[in-house]
C-alpha cells in the first residue's frame, strides 16, 4: 500500500512526556468506528487501566459496536463503544468485554508498561 493509502491511516499516541507511539487505523476493520475516530483527532485525555493488560483513553465518540469482538493480541487497538473509550492491549487477552478491533501499535509497544493514573495520552495525526 502506498504512504497515501485511504484504508489505512497514521497516528501518532502519546504519553506525554515519556513517550511516542506510532498507531495505525485500518479502515476496513471497522469503516464507521474509524471514521468517527478520525474525525475527531486530536484526542487527549486521562489515561486509565484496566487490569495490567489494556491501558485506554476516554472519548466523546459516539458510535455503535462493529465487528465485536473479545479476543485481542498485543498492540492492537480497540474501540469500546459502551463508554467510548480507545483501548490499547499490552498483552494478548481473551474474554475481555466485546469491542471493536480498528487497528493496531506498530512501535514503541513496550512503553505502555510504564502508564500511571494521571498520566496523558494525546492522540495527533502523523506528521508526513
Amino acid at each position: 500500500m502506498s504512504a497515501g493509502s485511504v484504508s489505512k491511516l497514521d497516528f501518532v499516541l502519546s504519553l506525554k512526556g515519556k513517550a511516542d507511539l506510532t498507531l495505525e487505523l485500518k479502515r476496513h476493520l471497522a469503516p464507521k468506528t474509524v471514521g468517527g475516530i478520525a474525525r475527531s483527532i486530536p484526542i487527549e485525555g486521562n489515561a486509565h487501566m484496566m487490569g495490567n493488560s489494556i491501558a485506554y483513553v476516554d472519548t466523546n465518540i459516539k458510535t455503535g459496536g462493529e465487528k465485536l469482538r473479545t479476543q485481542f493480541k498485543k498492540g492492537d487497538v480497540a474501540f469500546l463503544a459502551a463508554n467510548g473509550s480507545i483501548c490499547f492491549f499490552i498483552d494478548d487477552i481473551s474474554g475481555t468485554k466485546p469491542m471493536t478491533l480498528v487497528g493496531k501499535i506498530t512501535t514503541n509497544l513496550e512503553s505502555l508498561n510504564n502508564v500511571k493514573p494521571g498520566d496523558i495520552f494525546s492522540i495527533t495525526q502523523a506528521g508526513t
